[in-house]
Parts: C-alpha cells; structure tokens; sequence
C-alpha cells in the first residue's frame, strides 16, 4: 500500500473487493460513506418502540443498518479469526450468554443503568462479532440500552 496525502490512503484489495460501492478509493471517502450510514441507523434507532434489543437477531439487524450500504457482510458474524475477540466459530453462543447476563442484571437490578450499559458494552467488544465496525455498533447498543430498556438519556 503506497502512502498518498492525509486523508487519501489508498485502500488494500482485500478490503475493496467486500465494498459495496464501487467508486470507493481511499479511506476518507469509505469514512465518509459509513459515518453517513451509521447516521441513518442512527435516526432508525430512535424510532424503535420495542425494548427487545438484547438477543443476537437485533445485533445482527443494528450492525446491518449501520453498514448495509457500505459493506457486503454488514449484519453477519464475521467468519475468520482477528486478532481480537474470541473464535469465531463462539461467537453465537458467547453473544447469546451475554445478552442472558444483561437481562438478568436488569431483572435483578445487579447494576445501575450506566454500568450495566458499559458491561455490555464491554462484553460486545470483546466478543467482536463482526469483521468490522464493532466499537461504534456497541457504543451505539450501550446508547440503545440506556434509553430503550432504562429510558436514560445516552451518553454520546
């Protein structure tokens, strides 16, 4: 990969071919294309009335809005091991005790809702359940829990 002026960091093949777009180049401009479609998952989001947002199917479904219309695997677990997360082949079973963990720490009122968002904000992260995009889905679901499930304002 040759190094062109800030911002226009060609981008390598592997990561073109996945793109849905095809006039993309470098990084700002696949910057740009997802912040504007995390956008629109975010203004989805504030529209949802249901609080059933902890279970492996809304996952999948935010991480899709979030990146449907940039990458071909938006929404799907990621099939290959990073150096980050757990294995891939964990990843629906590790999610499902995660989201499990969650609705029992707010049935029983373990944590207050600041903590319990960071939990699971942690815990999301950790897992890694996608190729990308990972950090800004789970900060988007920690923001998702605190005003669906406790109706707090988020902090982002």
């Amino acid at each position: 990969m040759i190094e062109c002026a800030n911002g226009a960091t060609p981008l390598d093949y592997d990561g073109i071919k996945e793109l849905l777009p095809t006039h993309i180049t470098t990084r700002d401009e696949l910057d740009f294309l997802e912040m504007e479609n995390i956008s629109q998952a975010i203004i989805w989001s504030e529209n949802l009335k249901s609080k059933n947002i902890l279970n492996a199917e809304f996952i999948c479904k935010l991480h899709k809005k979030m990146f449907s219309n940039v990458w071909k695997w938006a929404g799907k677990f990621r099939k290959s091991n990073k150096n980050i997360g757990i294995p891939s082949i964990q990843i629906a079973i590790e999610l499902q005790i995660l989201c499990d963990d969650a609705e029992a720490w707010i049935e029983f009122n373990t944590y207050p809702p600041d903590e319990c968002a960071a939990r699971f904000h942690h815990g999301l992260v950790f897992i890694h359940p996608f190729s990308n995009g990972n950090g800004r889905h789970a900060r988007l679901m920690a923001d998702l829990i605190l005003e669906k499930i406790f109706t707090t304002k988020a902090f982002s």
